[in-house]
């Protein structure tokens, strides 16, 4: 099977912020694996299936508002109905306040915040796509 990827990128806003200092709650990268999980089971099924399980959620580092995160899944095993997959948060762009209200740096290299795995499932009268597996 080739391998089956999503990439998200987006950058977090001032809505997104949820605790002081402008910084964006953890649950808000879980709820973009949620949307790149979607993604993986379109191009695997063609279908949105369901996300049953987290079995693993790791937050690494603080996200701000005026961050920019990229957010990737990859599929990682097919079964009859489940789809195993792996996650990652990637913050790429940094928000410099302390330079000025505009500021912001491109990263070097991208700093993980996030990493999860989790399980989906798409029925089999759902399936549109043939997978081999």
């Amino acid at each position: 099977m080739e391998k089956m990827t999503s990439l998200l990128r987006l950058r977090m806003s001032a809505k997104d912020a949820h605790y002081g200092g402008n910084l964006v709650d953890g649950a808000h990268m879980v709820h973009l694996f949620g949307d790149v999980a979607t993604e993986l089971l379109i191009k695997c099924d063609g279908d949105e299936g369901l996300f049953c399980a987290y079995d693993n959620v790791e937050f690494l580092a603080p996200v701000y508002a005026g961050d920019y995160i990229e957010a990737y899944g990859e599929i990682e095993k097919i079964g009859n109905t489940s789809r195993t997959m792996k996650f990652e948060a990637r913050k790429v762009i940094v928000s410099r306040p302390d330079i000025s209200a505009s500021a912001a740096d491109v990263l070097a290299e991208p700093v993980v915040v996030c990493r999860a795995h989790g399980t989906c499932v798409t029925p089999k009268d759902c399936q549109r796509n043939k997978i081999e597996k």
